[in-house]
């Protein structure tokens, strides 16, 4: 493995060059705004990490601020390490709305797949405190093949 690195949608991965891809990133950051969430956009939203190589594993810390530890769910799943939040809302329900006047904040389901391949998986230890989800993870330790001496016949 060269890198961990996340896991990215197909239209992530687009090769051809697309001339209204500005346009399209607009169209969609607009649509994101909360304010349009009630109007049936289901797509799950995406949190932000980052990265580090510490040599013989990896660190990743994962920005989940507001969430409840039991709403943060790991997932492996072969070479492929899914993390997924559920934030709820207070205000969900119209009987519960009473008193709001503005909402901004987000609520929804949040999730992000990252390549593992060259990750030990059995190593894997998570911890989340103050907002942040961290994750330590071993480098699979590849062993180096063996030489032999053959025999003539």
């Amino acid at each position: 493995m060269f890198e961990l690195r996340p896991v990215h949608s197909a239209r992530d991965r687009q090769l051809t060059l697309n001339p209204f891809q500005e346009l399209d990133e607009m169209e969609r950051r607009f649509f994101q705004d909360p304010f349009f969430r009630f109007f049936g956009q289901n797509d799950l939203a995406e949190f932000k990490t980052d990265i580090q190589d510490l040599g013989d594993s990896y660190l990743l810390e994962a920005d989940l601020p507001g969430f409840a530890k039991e709403d943060i769910h790991l997932e492996l799943n072969g070479d492929t390490l899914t993390i997924s939040a559920q934030r709820h809302s207070q205000h969900e329900d119209s009987d519960k709305k009473q008193g709001y006047l503005h909402v901004e904040r987000s609520y929804g389901q949040y999730a992000r797949s990252f390549d593992i391949t060259g990750v030990d998986p059995d190593g894997i230890k998570a911890k989340y405190e103050d907002g942040v989800l961290k994750l330590t993870m071993p480098k699979r330790q590849e062993t180096p093949p063996q030489g032999r001496t053959l025999e003539i016949e």
